[in-house]
């Protein structure tokens, strides 16, 4: 996410832009998250956050009642994301890979078969109370392997196509799949698929795709 301290259309502080999302400050304790591309239901998103909640998942706080189709008014967490903590050699890459692989079984814990689609590094808030996983405007009801699969060829995408991460990502995917996991030959196949038809891939990202398949697949050896 590009990070700015400019201010949006909305009069508020701009604290941030991602490919589909700008995040601006309503003040110290929320944050208001506005979806530029319509891509999902935000208050669908909220719901499903305050379900996770209730579970004891590591999500931030949302105001429900404040959230629009396309505005989600969430807590407003505190601390660097897990690649911004990485960069800052706060953490290195085996304990990243082990604190996303730590995530993914908690969340398949979750009654409901919930599956993130998205969670990565810049996913991850390092949190005074720990990490917490932002960003679930990919969720659905869905099968681990799915979810094993889309953070293993995210960040084997990022070891093939981004020369500044790559060495980092490699190992981030190594240590992630360094344990028996639940990620399965057809769910990377459907991951693949699913990330080959994302609109906000660079075409960089697709031509990757068959190279980070064989990467996955030599961790999973």
């Amino acid at each position: 996410m590009r990070i700015t301290g400019s201010t949006g259309s909305t009069g508020r502080r701009l604290l941030g832009s991602g490919r589909a999302s700008d995040v601006y400050e309503i003040d110290e304790a929320w944050l208001l998250r506005h979806d530029r591309e319509g891509y999902s239901d935000v208050r669908a998103e909220a719901a499903l956050m305050e379900r996770l909640r209730a579970h004891g998942y590591p999500v931030p706080r949302v105001r429900l009642a404040d959230c629009s189709r396309s505005d989600l008014v969430m807590e407003r967490l505190y601390g660097p994301t897990m690649l911004e903590a990485f960069l800052a050699g706060r953490i290195d890459a085996r304990e990243a890979g082990q604190t996303l692989a730590r995530l993914l079984r908690q969340l398949h814990t979750v009654p409901g078969r919930v599956v993130h689609l998205d969670l990565h590094p810049e996913n991850v808030m390092l949190t005074a109370d720990g990490p917490h996983v932002i960003d679930w405007a990919n969720a659905e009801a869905g099968d681990p392997g799915l979810d094993w699969g889309m953070s293993a060829v995210i960040l084997a995408q990022v070891a093939l196509a981004d020369e500044r991460f790559a060495t980092p990502a490699r190992a981030i995917l190594a240590a992630l799949l360094a344990d028996p996991s639940d990620l399965t030959g057809d769910g990377l196949a459907d991951a693949r698929r699913r990330r080959a038809a994302n609109p906000m891939m660079s075409v960089r990202e697709v031509e990757v795709l068959g190279e980070a398949d064989e990467l996955v697949r030599s961790f999973m050896a």
